[in-house]
């Protein structure tokens, strides 16, 4: 007959590990004897006393090794057990404490629920010291470990509550063991590179401790690596384990820029920081990620670049709204080549460029009667003394030659846009050299809008 005097439920942290209360033991040989017909002796009895009352781990183990050596079919096993896996825990011999866990285990229906969930929660919540990764039976050992896992949360799930625990903290150490079982079970799973089974186990830690930043992060990395990716899921996880605290946030934050980066590669990168920031305020509040939030791929972008050219690119940006957002993403940083139009004013700058306040249409007629402008054309006139990194800029002074009413043909790389007034910035201009007058035109030439050429 086995007695109990305390219940714990072997919840393990990760500061340490809080073992349950191991049984009480057996009775009394004569009195096991009548209680229940199973027979063991005086001398098995007196032998397992005598290693239960050593308080020396390592003396504790000697002991029962010579128990086993001398009662090798003792019918008291399970309270060997019992004393082998806490000795070995206490000298930090992991792997032999879950060797002599997963015995006791194994006992299943012959142990109580708590000794056996404790036995479980060893191997569970030790794996990290017994399975090498890079070992070429780690797959073994982890399937191992998600076992452990799934079966401890299993008796959590059916296990009653004991007399001596209010109902409150009994269901406060069910959920907090629950998710550390359940987060555990998913980075097992990361590893076995069964992801929709990791993120699985991670809701369920979270349901169980919504406070848990680590698994909504590992949510994230496991909806990325998903086939094909849940890539939206994962950055709305990942940006909300930002905002949860989660370790090494800031680091978390640079590796999810750079994944929204490859997902969309828009035109400019800085057009992403711009939604990191939407993102992280969305997800302050907890939630499922919105059908409303969504992100274009690259390949969407790639589709609205193709098919623009400078004339749709100013209709689809004055028009405002969501089509000037994906219009915005993709086109901004694009080189133009041949863009035309009809200087309206021009302006020289003390670092050595000019603006040129020029309009473009969709005729000669309606540019040659434009008298405001819709792009703000950048051109150096001298070399900058900083010039920007990465930039290739060859100054242009005969350029300024260029008068009010000239047309002005060039290529160049956009940069910004002002929506009301509506303005086109471009930057890295190379003016067509053959438009620009010659000194003894200057004053004296016609002012002509020049033809088109091939236009993006």
């Amino acid at each position: 007959m086995i007695e109990r005097k305390c219940f714990n439920l072997a919840i393990i942290l990760l500061g340490g590990l809080a073992l349950s209360c191991i049984s009480a033991g057996p009775v009394a040989a004569q009195d096991q004897q009548q209680s229940t017909g199973t027979p063991y002796s005086i001398q098995e009895y007196n032998a397992f006393q005598a290693c239960r009352a050593e308080k020396d781990p390592t003396a504790q183990i000697k002991c029962l090794d010579d128990f086993v050596a001398k009662f090798p079919k003792s019918t008291l096993m399970q309270y060997v057990y019992q004393l082998y896996y806490p000795a070995y825990y206490q000298l930090k011999n992991y792997k032999k404490a879950v060797e002599y866990a997963d015995m006791l285990a194994a006992m299943g229906d012959k142990i109580d629920a708590g000794t056996r969930l404790s036995a479980l929660q060893t191997h569970c919540q030790l794996f990290q010291y017994v399975v090498d990764l890079k070992a070429a039976d780690a797959h073994d050992g982890l399937v191992k470990v998600r076992d452990s896992c799934l079966a401890a949360v299993s008796i959590l799930k059916t296990l009653k509550k004991p007399d001596n625990i209010s109902e409150e903290d009994f269901q406060k150490q069910v959920k907090q063991t629950i998710a550390t079982d359940a987060g555990t079970t998913g980075f097992v799973d990361l590893q076995l590179k069964d992801y929709a089974a990791a993120i699985e186990q991670f809701k369920l830690a979270l349901d169980n401790n919504p406070a848990d930043a680590v698994s909504e992060y590992r949510i994230g990395v496991a909806d990325l690596a998903l086939a094909p990716p849940q890539s939206l899921d994962g950055f709305w996880a990942l940006a909300r384990a930002i905002n949860m605290n989660v370790p090494d946030a800031a680091k978390i934050q640079t590796y999810l820029r750079q994944q929204m980066l490859t997902y969309e590669s828009p035109g400019c990168d800085s057009q992403v920081d711009d939604q990191l920031k939407e993102l992280l305020g969305l997800t302050k509040s907890p939630g499922d990620r919105p059908a409303t939030w969504t992100l274009p791929t690259a390949d969407d972008l790639h589709k609205i670049s193709q098919a623009s050219n400078i004339l749709t690119v100013i209709s689809d940006l004055s028009g405002g709204g969501d089509k000037a957002k994906m219009t915005w993403l993709a086109i901004c940083g694009a080189e133009f080549p041949e863009v035309v139009g009809k200087v309206i004013d021009m302006q020289q700058n003390p670092d050595g460029s000019a603006d040129f306040h020029v309009y473009t249409g969709a005729t000669q007629e309606d540019m040659q009667a434009a008298t405001t402008a819709n792009m703000d054309v950048k051109v150096w006139v001298t070399a900058p003394s900083n010039p920007p990194a990465g930039a290739q800029i060859t100054p242009q002074p005969d350029v300024v030659r260029l008068q009010k009413d000239d047309g002005i043909r060039f290529s160049g790389t956009l940069v910004s846009y002002d929506p009301s007034p509506f303005m086109l910035h471009w930057d890295q201009v190379k003016v067509d050299p053959t438009i620009i007058p010659e000194k003894t035109e200057s004053g004296k030439h016609p002012h002509k809008v020049p033809p088109k050429k091939s236009q993006k």
